[in-house]
């Protein structure tokens, strides 16, 4: 099985909540990235698509990552993996959002331990354009 067909198979499964880490990615930063999922959301009456990562060394405490030194691998995160997924599914969201966690947190449910890191894009003729909350 090639990596391009166990990252379909992988993503194509993380529509399914809670599951856990799917599938481990490499970042310029070099930090651990899981996939946790990925959301269709619609409930604003926005066309959101979520990819929800976790990411350990973003933790206050004990972690060695910060939002600047995590900014670098959402970027590519959205250039490798949210742009092919939207093209192999044939998505047109208005509104992508990628996070990274610390821990795993159900979508929606606050928890103040952790750490959490968001941006927002707008694709464009396959690209990711930055878009302040």
């Amino acid at each position: 099985m090639t990596a391009r067909t166990m990252l379909r198979a992988a993503l194509a499964t993380t529509l399914i909540s809670g599951a856990g880490p799917l599938w481990a990615f490499d970042v310029p930063s070099g930090q651990a990235i899981d996939l946790q999922e990925v959301l269709i959301d619609d409930t604003s009456g926005t066309n959101m698509l979520r990819f929800r990562f976790l990411a350990p060394a973003i933790a206050r405490e004990g972690g060695t990552m910060s939002y600047i030194d995590s900014a670098p691998d959402i970027e590519d995160l959205c250039a490798r993996i949210v742009i092919p997924y939207i093209a192999e599914y044939a998505l047109s969201p208005k509104v992508v959002v990628i996070s990274l966690a610390d821990r795993a947190v159900e979508f929606g449910q606050p928890d103040a331990d952790a750490t959490q890191f968001f941006d927002a894009f707008r694709i464009e003729n396959d690209t990711c354009i930055w878009e302040a909350f």
